[in-house]
């Protein structure tokens, strides 16, 4: 019998293959709005992509912006909607763009939504790995962007339903168990019991959880797609590409 999670993820109705194909909507605050958020949930891969490749700090923000102003110029050329991983399309979209001139940017605007210069390299040194390829720092960049959307969304939910302190103090812990006496710590600050802090942390893993599977299944175009890229995800994760 077909699950409810079977359901869910078969109704696809808002991928990242949509946001693609919204690029070149005739209305035009659709389109701006596609490629806003296509940009700003990819931008940082693909800057780590083109880091890795050698260039400058300000000539990689140049030629990301460069790129997802090519990715609007070219929609309307996409009669359907690309198949299979979109981490897969965006990389091989990198690659082609890069292939070329690069320095003649491409028709269209891209909104004024880059994520800070900074903010960039200041993560690009934080995920650094000696002697990672091109490929390797978008792939890990890429996994390292849906786990931070997770933890945004969930940092978002905690500040709706007041609960904001106690998910800071256990936020640390989503990935590690905290050790002994820490519980008991914590649940002096904030004046809960270490039990509830307990099924709070166990609430609190499960909806990151569920975060996470939702953004990937934002960008792929079928079950057995989600089920590779989950393995992918962690994979990529464990191995500190």
């Amino acid at each position: 019998m077909e699950s409810a999670e079977d359901k869910r993820l078969e109704n696809f109705s808002r991928t990242r293959w949509s946001l693609v194909r919204g690029l070149h909507a005739p209305q035009a605050g659709e389109a701006r709005r596609a490629l806003t958020e296509l940009a700003l949930r990819y931008w940082y891969p693909v800057y780590a992509y083109v880091r890795r490749c050698g260039h400058a700090p300000e000539i990689a923000q140049d030629i990301t912006r460069a790129f997802f102003q090519r990715v609007a110029a070219e929609a309307g050329d996409m009669e359907d909607a690309p198949r299979g991983r979109f981490r897969d399309w965006l990389l091989l979209r990198l690659n082609v763009f890069l292939a070329g001139d690069w320095r003649e940017l491409a028709g269209g605007e891209v909104p004024a939504v880059s994520p800070p210069l900074e903010e960039l390299e200041q993560r690009n040194r934080h995920d650094h790995q000696t002697g990672a390829t091109p490929e390797q720092a978008f792939q890990r960049g890429y996994a390292l962007e849906v786990l931070a959307r997770g933890f945004k969304a969930l940092q978002a939910e905690a500040r709706q339903t007041g609960h904001l302190d106690m998910y800071e103090a256990l936020e640390p812990y989503l990935a590690r168990d905290p050790l002994p006496g820490q519980y008991e710590e914590l649940g002096r600050k904030l004046g809960i019991r270490p039990l509830a802090l307990v099924l709070a942390l166990k609430r609190l893993r499960q909806r990151f959880r569920e975060l996470v599977h939702e953004e990937l299944a934002d960008a792929v175009s079928s079950l057995d797609e989600m089920a590779s890229e989950q393995q992918t995800l962690y994979a990529l994760l464990a191995k500190g590409t």
